[in-house]
């Protein structure tokens, strides 16, 4: 089963960001470009290389118009702790939210039962709250904030010009591609 298109659950839930306990709702990733970054758990091992990469990158994100929120099953203040005591993860200005009930880590299908703990999964969320691009990985192998930045470009791309479509490697700048109106039902 795909999950792309999926609609995401309306949900709230807490979070820390910038020393301050908060809430986010569904609602606030509608009206722009998310990115859900679900991890295992907070003091792990690969977790802190991951996302200081994307506390490296978090700037263009937010100038391609795009909001990170990392994600786990740990609490918020598991979160604020780990923001805490980790330097790597002091670096974090991007809301970390806590769902230690799973409700996110399954309606998107990341949820291990096994462990109790979400698997690597990054979600691209369009403007309307549907999954457009998705990974699952291993959660022994970390991701690259520079490419899932690229995929965010690019699915922004084709959002915003629907008769084209982006080859591998692109970047924004690059040649598109125009699918022949023969093929378009094929893609």
């Amino acid at each position: 089963m795909t999950l792309l298109q999926h609609d995401l659950t309306d949900f709230t839930a807490d979070a820390y960001q910038n020393n301050e306990i908060k809430q986010v709702r569904k609602d606030d990733l509608l009206g722009h470009w998310s990115v859900l970054f679900f991890y295992p758990a907070d003091f792990s091992f690969v977790c802190p290389t991951e996302l200081e990469d994307l506390a490296d990158h978090y700037d263009e994100f937010k100038q391609a118009g795009c909001e990170i929120y990392s994600v786990s099953c740990d609490t918020q203040w598991t979160h604020k702790a780990w923001h805490d005591a980790n330097e790597k993860i002091g670096k974090i200005t991007f809301p970390m939210i806590a769902d230690p009930t799973a409700l996110l880590a399954r309606d998107l299908d990341t949820y291990n039962e096994k462990t109790g703990l979400a698997e690597r999964g990054d979600f691209i969320i369009d403007p309307e709250g549907r999954v457009v691009a998705y990974e699952v990985i291993s959660s022994n192998v970390g991701r690259d904030a520079a490419e899932i930045l690229r995929r965010v470009k690019a699915s922004q791309f084709v959002y915003e010009h629907t008769d084209q479509v982006c080859p591998a490697k692109w970047e924004p700048g690059e040649d598109t591609i125009k699918p022949s109106l023969d093929l378009v039902g094929e893609l």
